[in-house]
């Protein structure tokens, strides 16, 4: 069995409720970038362990949030040595706005995990894009590149879209079942 680690910054615990579904999906251990930016050595040793990291962040001002940027920044050391290289990466996001730029904060975490030499897993989703579709389908908000999932800017955690939920799950499935099938 692969393990998979989803490593993540949240604000104001959206992003954090998304983590835990994409963890719950892949099987993995969750690893919270504390409001620093920063990780124990534990948290490091299990990045360094796994097969696969899935990195979460929310969009903030079109990227990522400096707390996951600094985690970013401090994962040259890893970089220095390859020590991720061949590993497996996935990204998600989440923001208020359906578009927010996500793709920018997508980007971002793709072109790390290039500079880590790893291999990228997108969602393996078909959008839901048909005049059928309701906000709760599966991939509604059509991300190819990585999950997205939007929640309004003055919704709770408990308000978040349980499409988006399950979207999530569905996710950390297909990483999962990419690390699987990478492992044979």
């Amino acid at each position: 069995m692969s393990k998979i680690v989803v490593v993540y910054h949240s604000g104001y615990g959206h992003t954090k409720k998304i983590a835990e579904a994409v963890a719950e999906g892949a099987g993995a251990q969750l690893i919270a970038i504390d409001a620093e930016g920063n990780l124990g050595e534990a948290d490091w040793a299990a990045l360094n362990a796994a097969d696969a990291i899935v990195f979460g962040s929310p969009t903030y001002m079109g990227s990522t949030s400096w707390q996951f940027k600094k985690f970013a920044d401090a994962s040259s050391k890893v970089w220095f040595t390859q020590g991720w290289k061949d590993k497996l990466a996935a990204g998600f996001t989440n923001s208020a706005s359906m578009n927010g730029d996500k793709l920018s904060t997508l980007h971002y975490m793709f072109t790390l995990s290039q500079q880590h030499s790893m291999v990228w897993v997108g969602t393996g989703m078909m959008p839901s894009n048909s005049k059928a579709a309701t906000r709760n389908d599966l991939n509604y908000v059509a991300s190819f590149s990585g999950l997205m999932t939007a929640t309004p800017s003055d919704a709770s955690t408990d308000e978040m879209v349980p499409g988006d939920i399950e979207t999530s799950k569905a996710f950390g499935a297909r990483v999962k079942a990419t690390a699987e099938r990478w492992a044979r």
